[in-house]
């Protein structure tokens, strides 16, 4: 059968360095970085004290009051970034035939802060097992895309996908293939994370992943650089809504670009660690530009994962080199996580957003806060540093790889 044509007609994003898809892309071309110290709860006893929090949001300026009460963090970022992304759309509702409108999510958290609280709650006080009737329903992963369904009457498939950080990246492929096949003619895509709580400081402080760089948060995420110590931990969502390519033309949408393929691959090796040779990187971009049907040497930019630890920055350029060969020179490389962080199941979502733009805007943004050389990377790749470059982008590819060795990655291109 003839595969469908997919592209993106709407984009949100809720992010550490803008809480809107157009302050996004601006902060993204200034270099702007997200990180500060955490505000949400006394970090006195904790290995690290900053994150990238969002900045001036309050979700009952977007949501009621008492509905607001009822979803955990991850979920009100993600009702506020796809509302941005629908009615970026410019979709009437009215019109569209709500059966074959999806809902296809990512998280890879889910609801940490509800069930943090209800088992310290629990915890403090005399064994009598008093929790939030809403305890259940606000920390379930599935329940942001749900919630938006909910919202919006959209009756098509309905579900979150869970691997990590690769979470949003494997609901947008999700996504893709549904209206390929025929399934959807929209699909709103996309992921939301709120790990910046008591829980996920400690946890991911007791796996030694994060950047204790106190003295200086907002260059504490350095990809690439010889002296990265760990990622920075991210907060927030990004929405994307995909359609299929006729029924975007025949109702006058605009077009941002096509998605043209998605790749998943395994590393099959550490709960944690990257494959220190790349394998499962090298055969995600590989089942990628085949899924896409393009060469290698039709791309011309790549959002990296990117996350500035010190074994995954190194296995992905690795990889990168391996499956480009001598055009993997000629392409703009970055990681958005120097600016953002790490939005864990959202990182996918926010990340392709930025890919997309670069696209429309002939703008890849740059790797942040890059002084010192590492001599275990190629110094014939560009890895836009510190600064944004011009850039004709026709092709972009976004990675995204996840705890477990889950590996995603999605590729887009300017509409012919």
């Amino acid at each position: 059968m003839e595969l469908r044509r997919v592209v993106i007609t709407g984009l949100g994003a809720l992010t550490p360095i803008g809480n809107t898809k157009d302050e996004y892309w601006e902060a993204l071309k200034s270099g702007k970085s997200g990180a500060a110290p955490i505000t949400y709860f006394d970090t006195e006893k904790f290995k690290t004290k900053f994150a990238c929090e969002l900045k001036n949001f309050n979700a009952t300026d977007f949501l009621d009051r008492k509905e607001a009460r009822k979803m955990d963090r991850f979920t009100q970022y993600a009702m506020v970034a796809s509302d941005e992304a629908i009615a970026d759309s410019k979709l009437d509702l009215d019109a569209i035939n709500k059966l074959r409108v999806g809902v296809i999510w990512g998280a890879g958290i889910g609801g940490l802060e509800t069930f943090q609280d209800e088992v310290l709650n629990f915890s403090a006080g005399d064994g009598t097992p008093r929790f939030n009737p809403f305890f259940i329903p606000k920390m379930i992963a599935d329940i942001a895309p749900g919630n938006i369904s909910i919202k919006h009457g959209f009756m098509g498939p309905n579900y979150t996908t869970v691997s990590a950080c690769a979470s949003s990246a494997n609901a947008m492929i999700d996504a893709l293939n549904y209206i390929r096949l025929g399934h959807c003619d929209v699909v709103v895509t996309g992921g939301s994370e709120a790990a910046v709580t008591i829980a996920g400081m400690g946890g991911f402080n007791a796996m030694h992943a994060l950047s204790t760089r106190n003295e200086s948060p907002e260059t504490a995420s350095r990809p690439f650089d010889a002296t990265r110590d760990g990622f920075v931990l991210g907060e927030g969502a990004g929405a994307i809504i995909l359609e299929d390519y006729e029924h975007a033309k025949a109702r006058g949408a605009k077009i941002y670009a096509e998605v043209i393929g998605g790749g998943l691959s395994s590393d099959a090796y550490h709960m944690t660690a990257p494959h220190p040779e790349g394998i499962g990187v090298i055969a995600v971009m590989k089942n990628c530009l085949d899924n896409a049907g393009i060469k290698p040497e039709d791309v011309d930019h790549i959002n990296t994962h990117g996350t500035s630890t010190p074994l995954g920055d190194v296995a992905e350029l690795k990889a990168i080199s391996e499956v480009f060969g001598e055009h993997a020179k000629h392409i703009n490389i970055n990681s958005t996580k120097s600016m953002t962080g790490h939005l864990l199941g959202a990182a996918g979502a926010i990340e392709s957003i930025a890919a997309i733009l670069a696209i429309e805007h002939g703008v890849v943004p740059p790797t942040i806060n890059h002084k010192v050389v590492d001599e275990n990377i190629d110094p014939e790749l560009n890895l836009t540093l510190n600064k944004a470059q011009k850039r004709d982008v026709k092709v972009a590819m976004s990675n995204t790889f996840g705890f477990g060795g889950h590996n995603a990655c999605v590729l887009f291109k300017k509409l012919d």
